[in-house]
């Protein structure tokens, strides 16, 4: 069944590229509602949170409605609301980008398991990929491949050491965004920073919300948070480009080296394929694959285990 947030859950912070303040408000939506982004300084217009309202831009997914509001920076929220099982929800933010908190999808998964979720009478339809696509750029690439629920395979390769090649595969099924993916922080490497803040970009950036990358060393205070906390960056922005799609995706998507930009053109090239996909009324079997199943219940599971330690 379809599912939105059981109250607003609610984020103040910064925007990575702006650097400005901002409020980011989570609120329940009806069914068939799908996410849709409300910016509450422009009188609230709204801009559709899917694939063809992408637009150009350096370094991140940014929305645009047409109408000349936008929203930038939405991966990351996009990639929480995903790995908590919601599909339909109204963000509000009150301005031009969504704030960065500590980088990751992390505080926006808390926030969201801590407002609840409310399952809605009313059945979920997903997006099944019947045939393999994909898009190039150099050595890069993106592919989307049929399978019966949601899987990533990502590769990246960087000269710095501390890096270097990252490979790793993930079946997103039973709450493998939480446990795997959702505290991995965007990073960056420190050659790249100034290039980018005289560009007008990064400039919210710190080593508390990026980890940032000198060579064989890491930067930011406390270290990695996993060893390949950099490919499971990639595989989380991927989750909430794939997101950008309207639907639950029923497919193995495969990133070397590829970016925001890449993954929406793969969802284009997707879309204008009328023979590569499909609509699907998922089944109780399909939905206990999907990235949010089950995530509420284990969260409350800890919680009142937690609660039991604390009162012994």
């Amino acid at each position: 069944m379809q599912i939105t947030i059981a109250q607003k859950a609610q984020f103040r912070g910064v925007g990575l590229h702006s650097g400005a303040a901002v409020r980011l408000v989570i609120l329940p939506a009806p069914v068939d509602h799908g996410i849709v982004f409300v910016r509450t300084d422009l009188d609230g217009a709204r801009i559709p949170a899917r694939w063809d309202h992408v637009t150009p831009s350096q370094l991140c997914t940014l929305l645009d409605n047409g109408e000349g509001a936008t929203v930038s920076t939405v991966e990351h929220v996009m990639a929480a609301l995903t790995g908590t099982g919601i599909n339909n929800a109204v963000v509000e933010v009150n301005g031009p980008e969504v704030p960065i908190l500590d980088g990751s999808s992390a505080p926006f998964v808390r926030g969201i398991l801590e407002a609840g979720l409310r399952q809605q009478n009313a059945p979920l339809r997903a997006i099944r990929v019947l045939r393999e696509v994909e898009v190039q750029q150099g050595e890069a690439y993106a592919r989307l491949s049929p399978a019966d629920h949601l899987e990533i395979h990502f590769d990246i390769d960087f000269v710095d050491a501390a890096i270097g090649h990252q490979e790793k595969r993930l079946d997103m099924a039973n709450g493998t965004f939480v446990h795997e993916l959702m505290d991995s922080r965007t990073f960056c490497r420190k050659a790249d920073v100034v290039k980018m803040q005289e560009s007008g970009l990064a400039l919210g950036g710190t080593y508390l919300n990026a980890v940032v990358f000198d060579g064989d060393k890491v930067l930011s205070p406390g270290g990695l948070r996993h060893r390949d906390e950099a490919v499971r960056h990639k595989m989380l922005d991927a989750v909430g480009d794939l997101a950008l799609a309207g639907a639950p995706l029923l497919a193995r998507y495969t990133g070397h080296r590829a970016g925001h930009a890449m993954t929406n053109r793969l969802l284009r090239v997707l879309f204008a394929q009328p023979d590569a996909w499909e609509w699907v009324t998922l089944t109780p079997t399909m939905e206990s694959r999907l990235p949010g199943a089950g995530v509420l219940a284990s969260a409350q599971r800890i919680a009142a285990a937690t609660r039991q330690l604390a009162v012994a």
